[in-house]
């Protein structure tokens, strides 16, 4: 089963390399679309033109690829605590860790002009941490124009509005704009994603609204990963939430976003994401790539692909979520500023109050604060030098004493990132990354954890 698996991976990364490129260097862009390459960095909702593309139906194939190396150290001072009653290995016991590559991950992306301002977007992931074979991130149509109805009136109306329609990145604050999804990392100034990461792909609707430097998102999604049509068990007496109740998620965002003149641009906007009940809510786990760390703070037995969130932290909302980003972004001439203040409340689907077994458990708190500073020089600010600080405070699930409601975890990382664009689909980074984590208990194999090191990344996008 392994060899046939990575055959199967072998393959994929194949045509990638050898068959997508040959349609990619033939055929023209795509109309209202988020460039693969430089282009599309410091973009973020898809813009509202045509890019000088006629609607007539093509299609365009690109792809991602992204490699690192890493050079990561990992400590802790967590008690002994045996995996099992009849294994008495060490849990806590971090892995042993040497300097070696990672895995290479590759996207392949499809976008197919099926009319004018009509565009149909799949982008699937050819090899990726979590999945060893090729997996479909998602796709979806999306309309900036809508010819059949021949109406000057909605002519008119389509002049400032985007409809997007399918199973798509849900479009909850601007962080998930600049992150690292899978191969697709060149829009990332740094090589790994916020502690706190909300991202997922959901199955729903939106309509954006863009005009004179005003930006107002709506949408509604399912609020899973994935389409479920099988009816959950009634409520029995053990239960205290009604898990049969599958709630859609609403998605909002109001900003604002403009050249200000030649040198300046500002972009401020406040989001939410809401769900009042889910199966399985994902946003803050919805990434099959995973994290960049490759088993930092795990155990002896820990695996790639099992353990593909290392570094990072997931909350454990999967019933119940309300969460609120804001972030400025402001661009002067070559120095940009990006910040992100976001607040989360939310629980476990089965999750019980510690003091009153036959209540929900309360809505936990996190918190978390990242600033992006970057200076981008060089002809066509092709250099850059970076640095993020990111930090989140989160009140755990209650376990033994109450552990994690009374008294919050902390996380702190700060990365210091250089990169060049070789071109403007190749782009090279370099990384100094120094993460600790406070407060956790004894018992936790993050206890007095802390990490640091070196990593490089190669990103190609086209």
């Amino acid at each position: 089963m392994k060899n046939s698996l990575s055959i199967m991976k072998l393959s994929g990364l194949l045509i990638a390399l050898f068959v997508l490129p040959m349609f990619a260097w033939s055929q023209n862009d795509v109309q209202y679309y988020r460039p693969y390459d430089k282009r599309g960095q410091n973009m973020f909702e898809n813009p509202k033109s045509d890019m000088g593309v006629s609607g007539d139906f093509k299609v365009r194939v690109g792809a991602n690829f992204a490699q690192q190396f890493q050079a990561l150290d990992h400590e802790n001072t967590a008690a002994y605590v045996p995996f099992s009653a009849t294994d008495s290995a060490n849990a806590n016991k971090l892995i042993d860790l040497s300097n070696g590559f990672n895995l290479a991950t590759a996207n392949m992306n499809i976008d197919a002009q099926l009319g004018e301002g009509i565009r149909v977007n799949v982008v699937t992931y050819l090899s990726a941490r979590h999945h060893q074979e090729a997996w479909v991130k998602g796709g979806f149509v999306q309309f900036d124009e809508l010819p059949f109805f021949n109406s000057d009136m909605v002519d008119k109306v389509m002049d400032n509005l985007t409809i997007k329609v399918g199973h798509y990145e849900v479009n909850y604050g601007d962080a998930h704009y600049r992150r690292s999804d899978n191969g697709a990392a060149l829009y990332n100034p740094f090589i790994e994603n916020l502690i706190l990461d909300a991202f997922n792909t959901e199955i729903g609707g939106e309509v954006i609204f863009q005009k004179n430097g005003l930006l107002l998102v709506g949408a509604v999604t399912s609020g899973e990963i994935k389409g479920d049509v099988v009816a959950l068990p009634d409520l029995t007496d053990n239960d205290v939430d009604n898990l049969s109740k599958k709630s859609p998620a609403f998605v909002g965002k109001l900003g604002f976003d403009k050249q200000l003149n030649d040198d300046l641009r500002v972009r401020l906007t406040g989001s939410t994401y809401y769900t009042a009940s889910s199966r399985s809510n994902n946003i803050y786990g919805g990434d099959r790539a995973g994290s960049r760390y490759y088993l930092i703070m795990e155990n002896t037995k820990a695996t790639t692909d099992a353990n593909y969130y290392s570094g990072r932290l997931r909350p454990g909302f999967g019933d119940k979520v309300f969460s609120v980003m804001i972030n400025p972004f402001v661009k002067f001439k070559g120095l940009e500023f990006f910040g992100t203040f976001e607040r989360a409340t939310g629980r476990g689907s089965k999750e019980k109050d510690p003091k009153d077994p036959t209540k929900l458990g309360p809505d936990r708190v996190i918190t978390q604060l990242a600033a992006d500073l970057i200076y981008r020089f060089g002809k066509e600010e092709n250099f850059y030098v970076a640095g993020r600080y990111n930090t989140v405070e989160a009140e755990l699930a209650a376990a033994g004493a109450n552990f994690g409601v009374d008294k919050p975890v902390k996380i702190s990382r700060y990365e210091l990132s250089a990169g060049w664009f070789v071109n403007k689909n190749i782009l090279a980074k370099l990384a100094y990354i120094d993460q600790k984590y406070e407060d956790f208990p004894g018992t936790s194999i993050l206890n007095g954890g802390k990490f640091n090191g070196v990593m490089v990344e190669a990103v190609v996008g086209f």
